[in-house]
């Protein structure tokens, strides 16, 4: 279904018509194959760079796309409904420049920026571990300066998105004594191919079996000082404000996802007949749509509510998590309905809604959990004024 959308220029609407092209023309066609056989699709990160997506809500200057976020997310939706592996790397990519974009400075942008938006180097955001996931200030990574200006790493980062794959890592590591509210905590820019640097075997996944999720190993890693983006002892703001803008990424994800089942349960409902007439004149059928419709709706206004709040310079972060929690939740309950209207068919591979089932999971997960998001919104609503 061609979703109507309200984008801000001509030329938005006009961008967003391409992104639907090149989900008809390089996706659909491969996302079911590559899926079952674990393939990642590293040439199509390539071709968004060169088509100018993989840096939209990044400056021109730099190769990017200088839109705004309310358009990059529809971007985001488009690309997460023919194919959540792309649709959620694309958010993760972004994740991963922002520290860059935002707080590196005039010479690491220089550098880094456009092969990053370009599509030449794919990045990975390596922030939680295997014992500091929702705790992420609890890090044990180590970043050891060694006297000649660069710095030693030491340590592991766990369930990394592109881990093995990426270019570059976006490392957040301890610089000093550890402190409970992060504040010895530093971001670091590691391109892969640092000596001490490596991956371990992809996790095997319940979905999005094409992104690959590893450990991320840091073995006696030396980097420059010039690998280190902004202040020693800032990485943990900066963590959380990119964070800030991934959660928004994620919902984008999850209403693409959403959309995608809703569409196959509504042309499903259509065709297929009992009783002599189709299922959608069924109200059990009818009732069950219009509610999955309406809900990717609301978490669809939710998230650009949100990213029209952060392209005004506005305070976003609890909407983020209001829209993070909403979509992700409606993910999952529209995918398994969208599988209940199919019914055996649906529990078959020959439709796609068994697969969107089983990413929209990850989604309640990834980039703080939902119980995380409930608790960042409930502190803000008693938080003392």
């Amino acid at each position: 279904m061609l979703v109507e959308r309200s984008l801000p220029t001509p030329e938005a609407n006009d961008l967003l018509d391409m992104v639907r092209e090149f989900v008809g023309k390089e996706l659909a066609p491969r996302v079911a194959a590559d899926e079952e056989n674990d393939a990642f699709p590293r040439d199509v990160f390539t071709l968004l760079g060169r088509s100018g997506l993989l840096g939209l809500p990044y400056p021109g200057e730099y190769g990017g796309g200088g839109q705004p976020y309310e358009v990059y997310l529809q971007v985001v939706e488009e690309l997460a409904g023919g194919w959540l592996a792309v649709g959620l790397g694309l958010s993760v990519h972004t994740l991963s420049c922002f520290p860059v974009a935002e707080f590196g400075s005039d010479a690491q942008r220089a550098a880094l920026l456009p092969d990053m938006l370009g599509g030449e180097r794919l990045g990975a955001y390596c922030l939680s571990e295997a014992h500091s996931g929702s705790d992420a200030a609890a890090m044990s990574t180590r970043a050891e300066a060694d006297g000649a200006g660069g710095y030693l790493l030491n340590g592991a980062k766990s369930w990394i998105t592109h881990g093995g794959v990426a270019d570059f890592y976006t490392l957040f590591a301890r610089t000093g004594a550890a402190d409970a509210k992060g504040k010895d905590i530093t971001c670091f820019h590691i391109p892969a191919d640092t000596a001490g640097v490596a991956a371990d075997p992809p996790e095997r996944k319940m979905g999005m079996c094409s992104s690959p999720t590893a450990a991320v190993r840091f073995d006696a890693a030396r980097v420059d000082g010039a690998a280190r983006i902004g202040a020693a002892g800032q990485g943990f703001p900066i963590a959380l404000a990119a964070l800030d803008s991934g959660r928004l990424g994620i919902a984008a994800c999850a209403v693409g996802v959403a959309q995608a089942a809703l569409d196959t349960a509504v042309g499903y409902a259509r065709e297929r007949r009992q009783f002599d007439r189709p299922i959608a004149e069924f109200q059990g059928v009818g009732f069950m749509l219009a509610d999955m419709a309406t809900h990717i709706e609301a978490a669809r206004e939710l998230y650009l509510a949100a990213a029209r709040r952060r392209d005004a310079g506005h305070p976003f972060g609890t909407q983020a998590a209001m829209a993070k929690l909403f979509a992700t939740d409606t993910a999952m309950r529209v995918t398994t309905d969208a599988v209940q209207v199919l019914g055996g068919y649906g529990y078959t591979r020959d439709f796609p809604v068994e697969r969107l089932m089983r990413e929209a999971k990850v989604l309640q997960i990834v980039e703080g959990t939902n119980q995380i998001q409930r608790l960042v919104i409930g502190r803000s609503l008693t938080r003392a004024v």
